[in-house]
């Protein structure tokens, strides 16, 4: 049995949802959004709590039980609250700055480089760290990588865009290896 697939997924009052057939519509104040189910499982709302459960016992739907479960939380979660994601960059130079619509950046390269960004999110820099916030999780974490993307982080120096909490292990240099 799935333990995350079984867990109930507590709905805020704030929050109405819709069940049809595998369609589930969740709407508040600010945004509507739509999660379609795939054959295989179904959902229960009862008393302010969602439950998903299993049609059948195949491997397909067991696989995508706890999956499917937790998509359902985050797009409650994001809903309520904002999904964040920091970057640092980190190099003599390097700049960031919000263009309007574009994240434009100069990270060592001979040009700088503009990046859309989607509509949903809202993109801010402060000092060395760009904060992404957005109420999809997926879109935050893939415009997050998008960006990390450009100049991962160096591991002699360190220059490059990490995520704010990440541990980027440093190698030694020519010198350093030959005096040992």
């Amino acid at each position: 049995m799935s333990r995350i697939g079984n867990k109930k997924i507590f709905l805020p009052q704030d929050i109405e949802v819709t069940l049809s057939d595998s369609l589930i519509k969740f709407k508040n104040s600010k945004e509507e959004k739509n999660l379609t189910l795939p054959k295989n499982l179904s959902v229960n709302l009862s008393d302010n709590l969602l439950k998903v459960s299993r049609n059948n016992e195949s491997k397909e739907s067991k696989s995508l039980h706890g999956t499917y479960s937790r998509l359902i939380e985050n797009v409650i979660i994001g809903m309520n609250e904002s999904f964040v994601k920091k970057l640092e960059y980190k190099g003599v130079g390097f700049t960031a700055a919000v263009n309007g619509e574009k994240l434009v950046t100069r990270l060592g390269f001979s040009h700088q480089i503009e990046i859309d960004i989607p509509k949903n999110l809202v993109v801010n820099v402060q000092k060395n760290v760009i904060s992404i916030e957005g109420s999809d999780k997926e879109i935050v974490g893939l415009f997050a990588a998008k960006i990390r993307e450009i100049k991962k982080p160096e591991v002699y120096k360190g220059k490059g865009i990490r995520y704010q909490n990440e541990l980027v292990r440093k190698k030694a240099g020519k010198t350093a290896q030959s005096a040992t």
